[in-house]
């Protein structure tokens, strides 16, 4: 029996320190959706939603499932609709809300903390319109970058056991893309972000509904 974590401890609208390396990426990526409908899937506190809101005209929704970290989104953001589901939720409950479905479902750093990370292309499917894309952001696992962490007795800390609501599911490029392709979509690009090419600190993968 698998248990969620509803208080991730947000405290602030201040943005993450991933957002340093990860926004760029994204927004460069969303420029290529004028006026698209936009959700950030695991919205945190809203800090890529202001990012979203501060740069495009697109219409900006975000869902969170620790109810704290909803109401500091949408506090501090609030031209961006903040609900608080998870990827355990029925989609509809969000389209009933929204109306109509999304050009593009981000998700930035949420799907290394999933105990069942199919539930997050299983909710994206049935919001996003024909061909839409998914935008998944995660940390970066590949052999030298592994490696490195092992040379350099890093191994605690990276793969620490103690960060309550901490990351749980460590992907490669090979196993997110088949983790997307057994659940309806297939890659279009990838990113690495952060840090030296092969020790990235994260990676962005852009798929699209099938």
């Amino acid at each position: 029996m698998t248990e969620n974590v509803n208080d991730y401890g947000w405290q602030s609208p201040e943005q993450p320190g991933s957002c340093d390396y990860i926004t760029p990426q994204i927004l460069e990526l969303v420029q290529n959706y004028p006026n698209g409908r936009i959700l950030d899937l695991g919205c945190g506190n809203g800090a890529l939603c202001g990012a979203l809101i501060d740069r495009f005209d697109n219409l900006v929704v975000g869902i969170e499932y620790d109810s704290h970290g909803a109401r500091i989104a949408q506090e501090a953001h609030p031209d961006a609709r903040i609900f608080n589901y998870g990827v355990q939720d029925n989609p509809n409950q969000l389209l009933e809300h929204v109306g109509e479905k999304f050009d593009l479902v981000i998700s930035t750093e949420v799907i290394e903390h999933l105990y069942s990370p199919q539930l997050l292309p299983r909710y994206a499917d049935p919001i996003l319109k024909p061909h839409g894309k998914l935008i998944v952001s995660t940390p970066y696992h590949g052999y030298l970058k592994n490696l490195a962490i092992a040379l350099t007795n890093h191994w605690d800390t990276h793969y620490t056991p103690l960060w309550e609501g901490g990351h749980i599911k460590f992907w490669s490029r090979a196993t997110l893309t088949r983790l997307m392709e057994e659940n309806g979509f297939s890659p279009v690009e990838f990113y690495g972000v952060g840090r030296l090419p092969w020790l990235w600190k994260s990676m962005v993968m852009v798929f699209e509904k099938k």
